[in-house]
């Protein structure tokens, strides 16, 4: 599949703006084709004004076809075979058995939620019924439910390519839950988004859902970032990533007019303790699984 490195809004591919970039082989240091075109302000607009007329059609949809749909992007992820992992591995350095097992995480989340929905509990409703002969005063009927709360701006991780990126959990959850959904592509891994999406984009059709319930956006520069965030459509954030990029998102929606949540992992710096006896013991297999993980 020959990628063409656009913005993909509500199923239309678009490259309104002269800022380009390629993606990086950390392995020789080349870079990649094609070239990638960093979504413009009236692009960003186009895709929350698609999402915001597609929220009203998608919230409404029955459980059985929201899960019917999430199914479906994991069987079209599952479709992009070899060529999926080849160009991961090229962009990203991670070995390809590494990426085969992240891609079974992806999918797996999304059939995941697929069953959350038909179960149905998630939505956490409740029914406090009234009592209009309670003294002093009647109780009145209270039911409460969740709702979805319109687009959902997503940003992905540069270190998990699939399974917390334009599909991932983020992604996932927030469709399920009948949100559309904005994914600002990251640049470490562009071709991999631009596959990934143009699978959501293919199970959007298949499954008959409104076009606009899922847009993908490049970008390196932070204005494209920042714009999505501020942006009066976007009602929520899920961000993986650094601390500093995250920090930025979550002060740009805390100063909106309205600001909106951000559901932020930011950082990966984890304490390991090891205790001298371990040392003693197993120095070599523990030196060899440390090297593993920060790499």
């Amino acid at each position: 599949m020959e990628l063409h490195g656009k913005n993909i809004i509500a199923g239309n591919v678009t490259a309104a703006g002269a800022e380009t970039f390629q993606g990086l082989n950390p392995a020789s240091g080349q870079g990649l084709e094609p070239l990638f075109y960093e979504a413009t302000e009236a692009e960003i607009d186009d895709a929350l004004g698609c999402a915001e007329e597609a929220f009203e059609a998608y919230r409404e949809q029955p459980a059985e076809r929201i899960a019917g749909f999430l199914t479906k992007i994991a069987e079209e992820i599952e479709a992009l075979g070899d060529e999926l992992i080849h160009r991961a591995v090229t962009e990203t350095g991670l070995g390809a058995e590494r990426l085969t097992g992240e891609r079974g995480r992806t999918t797996a989340q999304l059939r995941m939620f697929a069953e959350l929905i038909r179960e149905g509990s998630w939505v956490e409703a409740s029914i406090d019924r009234a009592q209009p002969e309670r003294k002093p005063l009647p109780k009145p009927d209270i039911r409460r439910m969740l709702i979805p709360v319109g687009p959902i701006a997503v940003f992905g991780a540069s270190n998990f390519p699939l399974a917390f990126s334009v599909a991932g959990g983020d992604t996932a959850s927030a469709l399920a839950a009948r949100n559309p959904v904005i994914v600002k592509a990251h640049p470490s891994h562009p071709g991999t988004s631009e596959l990934i999406a143009r699978a959501v984009g293919r199970a959007v059709e298949i499954a008959d859902m409104p076009r606009g319930v899922f847009s993908l956006l490049h970008g390196v520069n932070p204005r494209v970032s920042l714009d999505l965030v501020r942006h009066p459509s976007t009602k929520a954030v899920g961000f993986t990533g650094s601390q500093r990029a995250g920090r930025a998102i979550f002060d740009a929606a805390a100063a909106r007019p309205t600001p909106i949540p951000v559901y932020a992992e930011m950082g990966s710096i984890n304490p390991v303790f090891v205790l001298p006896g371990a040392l003693e013991e197993n120095l070599q297999t523990f030196a060899e699984g440390l090297k593993g993980s920060v790499t």
